[in-house]
């Protein structure tokens, strides 16, 4: 156990170059009295380790320093298989050095653990984007991938939502995130750090010049910081629904997790609907969100969602009350 963490505090400060002994501790989840005894435990050992004082001090490794310690556990090489994301590194245009690196990781274990490597790489599968949905074309996203590594600039012509709806941004990607199938870039501009979806790049040149990156950037705080202001700014009301027994019944099986989150835990009534508080967004997307469950979903409040769900239903059933002409197809008899 102490061998494994002298090697991971000797691999953090030859990643991090300066580390405090507060953050080393925090890294391992150990006790500060516990790094001070490690640090001295690799001095001993001949390690070119030692403190810096002051404010912006800690400790550091002699520079050039770098250890050829290369041993992997069995469970640290199956790991690094499981992390494998072939799909994602050939977007980037990383697909060649991801196979070469994987080669190179397979010629350095042992024989019993590179078979066991191959099992867990021909066993498990990622497949990201959700049912019903295909993969964005983000043609640009090779591009920002290589912005985001050299930190350098680009300019872009973007598409969003609202007029006028072609923009022109000079952005400073700070990192890639792939959420369901579609990716996104999280980019410091004038404004802060926004996030850009990268199919909706229509256009973008490299600039000449680099910037810096902000110290000890989070993307991973950041992306769920994003998410989570994105629920409450998304989530504007609380529906009450009614939901047959039937319904209740599939909900597992169905695509839709905040209804099946509504209805957790709630028993049902003397008549075998279940009365649930469901978050929406607005009117119009809940009502089209609840149209999919026909009968077996009542809306007791609000007045408006219902008034939406009814318009909503109403133009179907006069668009299907029509009678089609003989001769045409119902596609040209809509259009």
């Amino acid at each position: 156990m102490r061998s494994s963490r002298l090697v991971s505090i000797l691999m953090l400060l030859q990643a991090q170059h300066r580390l405090t002994a507060r953050e080393i501790a925090a890294e391992l989840e150990v006790s500060l009295r516990t790094v001070y005894r490690d640090v001295e435990a690799l001095a001993a050992a001949g390690i070119p380790i030692y403190a810096e004082q002051g404010r912006a001090g800690g400790y550091r490794l002699v520079d050039g320093y770098r250890t050829r310690l290369t041993g992997l556990t069995e469970a640290e090489a199956q790991s690094l298989f499981m992390v494998g994301l072939p799909g994602p590194a050939m977007a980037l245009g990383l697909g060649a050095e991801a196979a070469s690196a994987e080669r190179k990781l397979l010629a350095a274990l042992a024989p019993e653990q590179r078979v066991r490597a191959g099992e867990l790489r021909d066993r498990f599968h990622l497949d990201i984007p959700a049912w019903y949905r295909q993969a964005e074309d983000a043609p640009h996203l090779a591009a920002i991938a290589e912005a985001v590594l050299n930190d350098r600039v680009v300019a872009v012509t973007y598409r969003r939502w609202k007029a006028p709806r072609e923009v022109e941004r000079r952005l400073s990607p700070y990192g890639l995130v792939l959420k369901s199938g579609t990716w996104y870039v999280v980019a410091g501009t004038g404004e802060g750090t926004r996030t850009y979806r990268i199919s909706n790049i229509l256009r973008l040149t490299p600039a000449a010049e680099h910037f810096e990156r902000p110290h000890r950037f989070d993307l991973a705080a950041f992306w769920q910081q994003h998410l989570d202001e994105f629920d409450q700014r998304r989530i504007t009301a609380t529906a009450v629904l009614r939901l047959s027994a039937r319904l209740v019944g599939q909900l597992p099986d169905k695509s839709d997790p905040a209804l099946r989150k509504a209805a957790a835990g709630v028993l049902p009534d003397p008549d075998g609907w279940t009365t649930v508080e469901f978050p929406v967004e607005h009117d119009a997307e809940a009502a089209r969100q609840l149209l999919r469950y026909g009968a077996e979903v009542r809306v007791l409040a609000p007045e408006s969602l219902r008034d939406a769900l009814l318009a909503v239903a109403r133009a179907v059933l006069a668009v299907h009350d029509e009678p089609v002409t003989p001769g045409r197809s119902s596609v040209g008899a809509a259009g």
